[in-house]
């Protein structure tokens, strides 16, 4: 495979769980087109797969370009991924994914260069270059959604560390005795301030009989109050509601404060669909960072909501093809 000539657009691939997003987007961050399909994983790896390379192929016929005139394909996955190699080695919302070499199956179905990347990640690096994060040279980035994940800017580059790895922000030990969490851990920030937190904590105040909006936004059963309907409920004042924001925006400040003393970031952009709520979320989650990191650092850090939204995963991937071209 050769290079593509400098200025062409990259094919990016959101792959999540639930749906796969695949967009042509110029260098420059404009989105050409776009497809949506269903991720249905259920189904095995060769058919999500074979999802992924329909799209991107029905998206590269419609615009008159061939493979080879892409800068090339970069997809944002969620779980551990082995950047260097390409390889999804275990992801929580893909199951049967372990150690499969994505970026190898890719280049071989269509002859353009892959790159493969965690999510997270690559939404740092779409918020950077493109978002709220625009002309910041040391930021975290934060999704918080059904689960938590992050990414890590410093002096302008991506962190990935060692290994790669680097930016499991979730997983940092909020509650030493706190809940277990799939990873092995006990007391993760994921298990105390994600969309899954937010509708276990919410379920279990109407099971001890508190009185609420969302159980009849639910149609009466407990079991389908969801983080979303804790955030509409709260955006009408539900006091229940409200109180179980403000429990998880307090467990995500304590991890904003270990950010803050760890990092000393200039930004701190909290994304997600969990994020979506904005201010309900930032405004008492920033009192505990406040009250509880160095002040200096305190003082000078903004805490914002995300600005691309839903595309930051797929600028970020642009972005991850105009890093690796710099470093060629």
């Amino acid at each position: 495979m050769t290079e593509a000539p400098a200025g062409k657009p990259v094919l990016a691939v959101d792959l999540g769980g639930t749906k796969i997003v695949t967009a042509l987007i110029t260098p420059q961050g404009r989105i050409l087109s776009r497809e949506y399909s269903p991720t249905l994983a259920e189904e095995g790896v060769d058919d999500v797969i074979r999802r992924i390379l329909t799209t991107a192929t029905t998206l590269v016929k419609n615009a008159d370009l061939p493979y080879s005139s892409l800068s090339g394909i970069a997809i944002a996955a969620a779980g551990a991924i082995d950047t260097e190699k390409g390889v999804v080695t275990d992801s929580p919302n893909l199951p049967g994914w372990h150690n499969i070499p994505l970026k190898a199956r890719i280049e071989q179905a269509t002859g353009a260069r892959t790159f493969v990347l965690n999510d997270a990640t690559a939404a740092a690096l779409g918020e950077h270059r493109f978002g709220a994060g625009r002309g910041v040279n040391n930021l975290i980035y934060l999704t918080v959604s059904t689960g938590i994940g992050g990414g890590i800017i410093i002096g302008g580059k991506l962190y990935s560390g060692a290994t790669g790895s680097a930016g499991e922000l979730g997983h940092m030990t909020i509650d030493l005795n706190g809940p277990h969490c799939p990873c092995g851990n006990i007391g993760c920030l994921e298990m105390l301030a994600s969309g899954k937190a937010i509708a276990r904590e919410a379920q279990r105040l109407i099971a001890q009989g508190a009185r609420t909006m969302m159980l009849e936004m639910a149609e009466g059963d407990a079991r389908y109050v969801s983080a979303q309907t804790v955030a509409n409920a709260a955006h009408k004042g539900d006091a229940v509601a409200l109180s179980v924001v403000n429990k998880a925006a307090t467990y995500l400040g304590v991890g904003l404060v270990n950010f803050v003393n760890i990092f000393n970031p200039e930004m701190i952009i909290v994304g997600g669909g969990v994020g979506k709520m904005g201010e309900t979320l930032l405004r008492p989650a920033r009192k505990v960072v406040a009250e509880r990191a160095f002040q200096f650092p305190a003082s000078v850090v903004r805490i914002v909501s995300s600005e691309l939204g839903d595309n930051s995963g797929l600028f970020g991937a642009v972005a991850f093809v105009a890093d690796a071209d710099r470093s060629l």
